[in-house]
């Protein structure tokens, strides 16, 4: 195997939960996936015309959405169950665990629990304040107990107290933190800048994953099976949809 060159995490462990995220990632759609949640063929029909992108690549670009919903999610579980697996640089001791319920991300060791979030502007003021008075709840229980709001892409590197608005009234405690991921790497490998060390590897990882799992490109059959109702690709979204409309039997489009 190929040697990452990361000191918080071994080579076996890095592939195998990068092998494990992409195996999670959505490769094929079908026109009953795709048009699962309803799809407005008038609205394809604005986009292609707006933007002057046939109604084939439309339809490509729709089928991409959709699937990177889903994969979105999975960059979420990698990111946070990463944790299980990296270890401090020094020590060689790994303290951090993923619980099934509760916080993201643990150390019963230091007492540090973690929320994660993918982006600074997810939660709105009512998660926040959730957030806020469930961290609080914890720190007042136990009395060597650290918080954490950790985002993956936050304002700037930060760890700093969380501020946020109770009732009007602009609150913050010191063991309640707002956390940058760099400066998170940085606490739980001892590697000041151990994110950007991952972030380097992660193409070859994946590129070596790609290559055992002989995965390559999206199988999309959504163009087929539309071909099967019409072979006017417009006309058949339109059949998808209103079929039993009066007069789409025999829509000219």
């Amino acid at each position: 195997m190929r040697n990452y060159n990361l000191s918080f995490i071994r080579n076996e462990d890095l592939f195998n939960h990068v092998k494990e995220t992409i195996l999670k990632y959505r490769f094929k759609i079908t026109l009953k996936e795709f048009n699962k949640n309803l799809i407005d063929p008038i609205k394809l029909t604005f986009d292609s015309k707006v933007y002057g992108k046939t109604i084939e690549e439309i339809i490509e670009s729709e089928s991409i959405r959709q699937m990177d919903k889903t994969n979105s999610n999975n960059i979420g579980y990698f990111q946070q169950n990463i944790f299980r697996y990296i270890y401090h640089k020094d020590t060689k001791q790994t303290k951090w665990s993923v619980p099934r319920q509760g916080f993201d991300i643990v150390n019963e060791t230091d007492k540090i629990y973690v929320e994660m979030k993918n982006k600074h502007n997810t939660m709105n003021s009512s998660s926040s304040q959730k957030t806020y008075m469930r961290m609080s709840s914890k720190i007042n229980n136990e009395s060597k107990a650290t918080c954490m709001l950790v985002e993956v892409i936050a304002k700037k590197s930060q760890n700093i107290p969380w501020q946020i608005s109770l009732d009007g009234e602009s609150i913050s405690h010191d063991k309640i933190r707002r956390v940058s991921i760099d400066k998170f790497y940085e606490l739980v490998t001892g590697e000041k800048e151990g994110f950007k060390q991952l972030v380097e590897a992660l193409p070859k990882v994946m590129d070596d994953v790609l290559e055992d799992i002989q995965q390559n490109g999206i199988k999309n059959s959504v163009f087929q099976e539309l071909q099967e109702i019409d072979s006017n690709m417009l006309k058949s979204l339109y059949l998808l949809s209103f079929k039993r409309y009066e007069g789409f039997d025999s829509i000219n489009i």
